[in-house]
């Protein structure tokens, strides 16, 4: 019975997630988009702290960080330049997003380039390329609770079980509160995870070295397999240019679903003050890293890599601690595949599929929640049950197409002079080149397809701007008020031309 412990403390998680975020949405309209999409705009800088914080760290820290550590060694620190310049980001973009959001009604990404470049195409087409990354990302955490439950059962649970059921449990909550459960239970799991995280790694250190420095892990490993402390590490087919050119699409990247969490917070203080104090959550990654070095001299021959610090616990550990890791690794997957899912559906429901039907802001708000069936039941089930590779491996890929929208941010913030023309044919064009680099021709030279799709992207984008026209004046003014006069001159008419270039 003692074996079926750490099943049991991981499989309460659950019965909790669904209690917080089934009551996060009691006594709100949840067919309205404000409100399940963004949660009325309302949450303030802790719950948008844990929120972003556990959204971004996932299944990764507790399955691909050691995964990685374990079978490829230092190239695992690329996340640490990620997750940098991730804060960054939030800090700089997150309060210009808030007040745009807020001025002009947008909840997603795709209502923002739609509205910046007067263009619902351009719109939809970024929706649509940037939910493949998305929805990579949300498959990988649904790999990832699978992986769990399956070792928790002692194999009693096949994956594909494991996807249905983590995937099950999400739709209860996520259909009936929004963002707003996502909000709720992200702060529970956030909290549980750093717990967690510091208690395992610190607890197998100590049982492997004696003492609770990180120390003597690296000098075991310097001694016994060097390989793994010095770049390119054990890479193997992947290569040195293809870890660097992953780390540069990853800075680049602005994901669809920190948009959305972005458009929820209260002021745009809640969201800079969120991503101020985030590194000191992000510490949650160190400890999980050094297990995954341990992995590589107490299981030498693992088959599968991303089990390796749940693998650790199931031998070693008390059944209570074991338990408490399944539930801490359960919820950090949990926690980031339930904003990928919402994100995508609030973006097809108002980006792609109300534009094209010319539905009224009601009927797209009552679908916007039933989308979340069919994007579990066709798309992210049956790709997590196939387990096409390693979960980091899964999230790198994903990368080079979020990365895809890029320029057309650029032209958001920083150049009034792109053009609807060149962002549309910029993404185009970067959509096919990373489509095919990724699938047919993998990374052609060691380089990142999302990289080859930039080298096309942002060429043709700043090219096809140069010579087409820009957008009215009134839309410059509202996103670039004091460039105005740099793009325009007056006419005698009362009208305005652009500027000669």
């Amino acid at each position: 019975m003692a074996q079926w412990i750490p099943f049991l403390i991981t499989v309460s998680y659950m019965v909790i997630a669904v209690w917080l975020g089934f009551g996060a949405g009691k006594g709100r309209n949840m067919n309205k988009v404000e409100e399940w999409g963004v949660a009325g705009r309302s949450l303030g800088p802790i719950v948008m702290y844990l929120l972003v914080g556990a959204g971004g760290i996932s299944a990764y820290t507790f399955m691909g960080a050691p995964g990685w550590a374990y079978s490829k060694g230092v190239p695992v620190l690329y996340v640490v330049v990620y997750l940098t310049f991730m804060g960054i980001t939030a800090w700089y973009l997150g309060p210009k997003v808030w007040d745009l959001g807020v001025k002009y009604n947008h909840v997603t990404q795709g209502a923002a380039i739609t509205h910046r470049y007067e263009s619902p195409a351009l719109g939809a087409l970024a929706s649509f390329v940037t939910s493949i990354g998305v929805l990579a990302y949300a498959v990988l955490q649904t790999t990832g609770s699978a992986y769990i439950l399956n070792v928790m059962s002692h194999g009693k649970i096949p994956v594909w079980l494991g996807v249905i059921l983590s995937l099950a449990v999400i739709s209860i909550y996520l259909f009936k509160s929004g963002l707003r459960a996502i909000g709720i239970t992200n702060a529970f799991q956030g909290a549980l995870m750093f717990v967690v995280s510091w208690a395992f790694g610190l607890w197998v250190v100590k049982q492997f070295t004696g003492g609770y420095s990180f120390g003597p892990v690296f000098e075991r490993v310097r001694e016994e397999a060097p390989q793994f402390l010095t770049l390119p590490g054990n890479l193997g087919d992947m290569g040195f240019a293809f870890w660097t050119t992953s780390i540069l699409i990853s800075m680049v990247s602005v994901w669809q679903t920190h948009w959305i969490q972005w458009m929820g917070a209260n002021t745009r203080k809640s969201i800079r003050t969120a991503a101020t104090m985030l590194p000191t959550y992000y510490v949650v990654c160190i400890p999980m890293l050094v297990v995954g070095f341990i992995g590589i001299f107490v299981y030498p021959s693992l088959a599968q890599a991303d089990t390796v610090a749940i693998q650790m616990a199931m031998d070693n550990m008390p059944v209570l601690l074991a338990g408490l890791l399944g539930a801490g690794t359960l919820a950090a997957a949990m926690s980031s595949s339930e904003p990928c899912i919402h994100g995508t559906a609030l973006s097809y429901s108002k980006d792609i599929i109300q534009p094209i039907f010319k539905l009224s802001d009601e009927k797209a708000g009552k679908l916007t929640r039933w989308l979340i069936f069919p994007i579990m039941g066709l798309i992210v089930a049956p790709i997590s049950i196939m387990q096409p590779a390693s979960l980091v491996y899964i999230l790198l890929i994903g990368y080079g197409f979020i990365g895809q929208a890029f320029p057309a941010l650029v032209g958001m913030f920083f150049w009034p002079r792109a053009t609807k023309q060149g962002a549309f044919w910029g993404l185009a064009a970067g959509f096919v080149v990373t489509l095919v680099f990724s699938v047919w021709f993998p990374h052609p030279l060691g380089i990142h397809a999302g990289i080859w799709g930039l080298f096309v992207n942002l060429p043709i984008f700043f090219i096809v701007s140069l010579l087409t026209e820009p957008v009215s004046k009134k839309t410059v003014e509202e996103f670039f008020p004091d460039m105005v006069d740099e793009l325009y001159e007056e006419v005698p008419e009362n009208t305005t031309k652009p500027a000669s270039i």
